[in-house]
């Protein structure tokens, strides 16, 4: 059995929670546990760097989950925290091994940047997305001729890889046909619904579209009216990822011209939730969506 001091694992249905989280959750997962053992056996970051022939600065990625994983490191980190219990140790093993998986997003490694990978990644694993978008449509609803036609917009691009960007954004959405999708919740600025993006048509397919998504169990979906006036998310867009896996803090998620942050410590995280439940409180109740949306239609 599994002495006290190691009580810090809570087996195997802690780790991998209900949901294939997918390598990026998996590393982040199996960072928190080695950080966990760590600490309750006392140990410094130096002597588990010291275990595994490494630095500081490594054993720091790895708890965070910013790294890949050698299992040997793995298996020389869990004797020196004085894991022997051997259903334990291959549960997480295993997951060592799992979080070196590459993602289904690895095949869009040329037109996906790395800082953009993370989020592919924690989107496809979070079991709540809160989304506030200002200026488009939010990527999960976006139609493919919305899609192609605000990254035609962006940075020059071939029209090859404005395709394989198109599709890429079409991937990610498959996790709303999940058997088990994640819920979305969008509070979407009226500006956003009525800014031409492409064609009037391309705008008009866009509105029908959201007409429908609005209608999907998994999906709620606020419009943020003009009427609404001021309000405490006038800086920008930003979304909230809350996962199934109790190892795992809710992240919030917010992109820039050349990168994107990524906050989860819970004083941060805590801040934008206060303003999203404010955003929701502001905006139209979802049972208005669709006159709203109809009501633009009509007008453009």
């Amino acid at each position: 059995m599994i002495s006290s001091e190691n009580s810090a694992w809570d087996g195997p249905a802690s780790i991998f929670g209900t949901r294939s989280g997918g390598p990026t959750v998996q590393r982040l997962v199996l960072g928190r546990q080695l950080h966990r053992l760590r600490e309750r056996r006392g140990i410094t970051a130096e002597q588990a760097a010291d275990a595994i022939r490494g630095s500081h600065s490594k054993i720091s990625r790895m708890e965070h989950g910013r790294v890949s994983f050698k299992e040997r490191d793995v298996a020389d980190l869990l004797t020196l925290y004085g894991v022997t219990d051997g259903e334990q140790r291959a549960a997480l093993l295993n997951l060592a091994k799992e979080a070196n998986a590459p993602g289904w997003w690895r095949a869009y490694s040329d037109i996906l940047p790395i800082w953009l990978e993370s989020f592919v990644g924690l989107e496809a694993a979070a079991s709540i997305i809160r989304t506030y978008e200002i200026q488009v449509v939010p990527g999960l609803l976006q139609t493919e001729n919305y899609a192609r036609a605000l990254i035609q917009h962006g940075a020059a691009a071939s029209e090859g890889e404005i395709a394989r960007r198109s599709q890429l954004r079409a991937s990610r959405q498959d996790i709303l046909r999940r058997q088990d999708p994640p819920q979305l919740w969008a509070v979407v600025d009226e500006g956003a619904l009525r800014r031409p993006v492409g064609s009037r048509d391309v705008l008009r397919g866009q509105l029908q579209h959201l007409v429908e998504a609005a209608a999907h169990p998994a999906v709620t979906l606020q419009v943020l009216t003009f009427r609404a006036g001021a309000h405490s998310a006038m800086g920008g867009p930003f979304t909230i990822l809350r996962f199934a896996e109790p190892d795992l803090n809710d992240v919030v998620y917010i992109e820039q011209l050349t990168g994107a942050l990524y906050l989860d410590k819970r004083s941060e995280v805590d801040s934008y939730l206060e303003v999203m439940e404010q955003l929701c409180l502001q905006a139209e109740p979802a049972s208005d969506t669709v006159k709203i949306l109809r009501q633009i239609l009509d007008e453009i």
